[in-house]
């Protein structure tokens, strides 16, 4: 059982972005789904779900209109190649989401995501600063990272 869990608060549409989730990453599956019990207002409707994403397990809460996704936190998916990156920007800006820059966007429920190819971090970290520092340039000019041009401006 995994210790800590990200717990994530929708208006009314956890089972939705549950299954939409759950439609983009392999390995991910559905665990439970707490519906409000007889007699109660909202009487058969999703109160909370909870499924995997590969392997990690994240809650999806409907607990109305007052709280809104932000920035402030966001989910990172590490990525191995360009067609991986595309795979996952594609399929979470469908629908509605927004893409912002430097590997972030938000899906059509307002969760920020950054979908991160391996060679940004490690290309960023090089101890030639000049070599970071122009990696640093070309991804401030991007929304989806493009793994060419980082190592192109990595190469000079």
């Amino acid at each position: 059982m995994q210790k800590i869990t990200t717990c994530l608060w929708f208006d009314d549409q956890a089972e939705e972005a549950m299954n939409f989730y759950i439609s983009i990453f392999k390995n991910s599956k559905v665990l439970s789904v707490l519906r409000w019990p007889e007699g109660h207002a909202d009487e058969g409707k999703v109160l909370v779900t909870t499924f995997e994403l590969d392997g990690v397990q994240f809650q999806a809460l409907n607990g109305g209109p007052q709280f809104k996704f932000n920035e402030a936190m966001s989910q990172s998916i590490d990525c191995k190649t360009q067609e991986e990156v595309d795979y996952f920007w594609d399929r979470l800006i469908e629908g509605g989401g927004e893409p912002s820059q430097c590997s972030w966007l938000k899906d059509k429920f307002g969760i920020s995501w950054q979908v991160v190819p391996e060679q940004l971090p490690r290309l960023l970290l090089d101890p030639d600063r000049a070599k970071a520092g122009r990696v640093m340039s070309a991804m401030m000019q991007m929304s989806k990272i493009d793994i060419a041009k980082i190592e192109a401006a990595a190469k000079g």
